[in-house]
């Protein structure tokens, strides 16, 4: 058994437990994660063609946390990629978005959100209206 602490109060501490060959029991306080959302490169908006933002989730326990996208308000469908298991014991994950130039030019707010049973959800927003470009 190992114990790591997530902050620098003991209060917050992940236990982590080895069964057998393999099975893993992560026992700690549940964490919402810091989203960042990234516009487009300039690189890729001078193509003309897409434009990709991405997601970061970082800092997040337990791992079942879930992550979507809005664009002005409308459900957008996107896979996360895995979660990493950081050496502080929590997660962090990220998502790309992928829009047609033409859905970019008339986007005004891009929202990722991650969900989890039992915590709030956690959204941040990106108005393309502060990106140049």
């Amino acid at each position: 058994m190992s114990r790591r602490c997530c902050t620098s109060s003991n209060r917050d501490c992940i236990t982590v437990v080895h069964f057998g060959s393999g099975t893993r029991l992560n026992v700690g306080s549940n964490s919402a994660p810091t989203l960042t959302v990234l516009p487009p490169s300039s690189e890729e908006m001078s193509s003309k063609t897409t434009a990709t933002l991405m997601c970061l989730a970082n800092k997040g326990f337990p791992s079942d946390w879930t992550m979507s996208w809005k664009v002005d308000g409308a459900s957008k469908i996107q896979e996360a990629n895995p979660r990493v298991l950081e050496n502080d014991g929590l997660y962090s994950w990220s998502s790309t978005l992928t829009l047609t130039a033409l859905e970019w030019t008339k986007a005004v707010s891009i929202t990722c959100e991650v969900h989890q049973s039992s915590q709030p959800p956690v959204t941040q927003t990106l108005r393309r209206a502060d990106c140049s470009g």
